[in-house]
């Protein structure tokens, strides 16, 4: 009785190496398409990103050859009496209207959920103010919270009997900066509503129809089956509105360019003015880069705590 003894699949061998060399070789061909986007990002992003700091180390006027390496004084000099007010107020915009454009954008949301006439219309209209230019923005409320007797919102305040409240929004200190934040939260509440409105539709309906059954109110449905749910979509909300107010400039611009007195002024409208107007760029680099730094730590931390908040619901 002979044995067959099997003999060894080669072609079988040989495509499988043939197959892994053709992998390597194609992984390391591809860096070289990478290599184009990668440089320009370099010239783009990292040089100058490296070039304003180094400039924030000195007092370089921004139009002068001569520049003197000054250590930390742009630094320090943060801490004075506009720089630091201005940090406030830009930690202050940041907080107000994150809060404002999640509640609102949350409950819009929960309104277009259900069945509402033209719900669809509602929408589009909420929404589209995200997409009008910062800018255009400032500007048509520049017209709404004119004077009296120019601006749109005093005109319907004396047509409705309540002229005594009639002033000047945007120009007087009590006022300019609620009118700012108005303003912001006008045009981006609309995004907020947006991405709760994905976040509600991955919520199951049978979810909602047994707490019902079981006696669970709206109040109960909400916080305890929707609200874990949503936990996602209220980490984006809540980095997005937090990083656009630390950074609004464009708004403020348009508006009331900082004023009056200096009660709208922001962190990022300082840095425009020390370099625009008072040739500073010293001083404006180490603002902006305080701001940047700023953005990246207070954004990983809020992160961090609505990731953990995430896993333990």
């Amino acid at each position: 009785m002979t044995t067959t003894i099997p003999r060894p699949d080669t072609r079988r061998h040989v495509s499988e190496a043939s197959s892994s060399v053709r992998r390597h070789t194609v992984g390391r061909n591809l860096w070289w398409f990478v290599l184009p986007a990668l440089a320009v990002y370099l010239y783009v992003i990292v040089v100058p990103t490296a070039q304003g700091i180094y400039m924030s180390f000195t007092d370089w006027s921004g139009y002068s050859r001569s520049r003197n390496f000054v250590g930390t004084e742009n630094y320090r000099s943060i801490l004075d009496g506009t720089s630091r007010d201005a940090v406030m107020r830009t930690v202050v915009i940041a907080v107000v209207t994150m809060a404002i454009q999640n509640v609102v954008g949350l409950l819009l949301a929960l309104a277009l959920t259900a069945r509402v006439f033209a719900r669809n219309v509602l929408r589009t209209l909420i929404f589209a103010p995200v997409i009008v230019s910062p800018l255009v923005c400032g500007y048509l409320f520049k017209y709404i919270f004119a004077p009296p007797g120019i601006g749109a919102a005093n005109d319907v305040l004396a047509a409705v009997g309540l002229g005594q409240f009639q002033r000047d929004w945007l120009g007087e200190p009590g006022t300019a900066l609620n009118a700012v934040i108005i303003v912001i939260c006008w045009q981006f509440v609309g995004m907020s509503m947006v991405i709760y409105l994905a976040g509600l539709q991955s919520v199951p309906a049978e979810l909602l129809e047994a707490a019902a059954i079981d006696g669970a109110g709206a109040v109960r449905r909400f916080w305890y089956v929707v609200r874990p749910l949503l936990a996602p979509a209220i980490t984006i909300n809540l980095m997005l509105s937090l990083i656009g107010g630390l950074k609004i400039f464009d708004q403020i611009y348009a508006t009331t360019q900082g004023g009056p007195a200096g009660q709208t002024e922001t962190i990022s409208t300082l840095i425009y003015k020390q370099f625009s107007t008072l040739g500073a760029y010293g001083q404006s680099a180490a603002l902006a880069v305080t701001l940047a730094i700023g953005v990246a730590v207070l954004s990983l931390m809020q992160f961090m705590v609505l990731r953990r908040q995430e896993r333990s619901v």
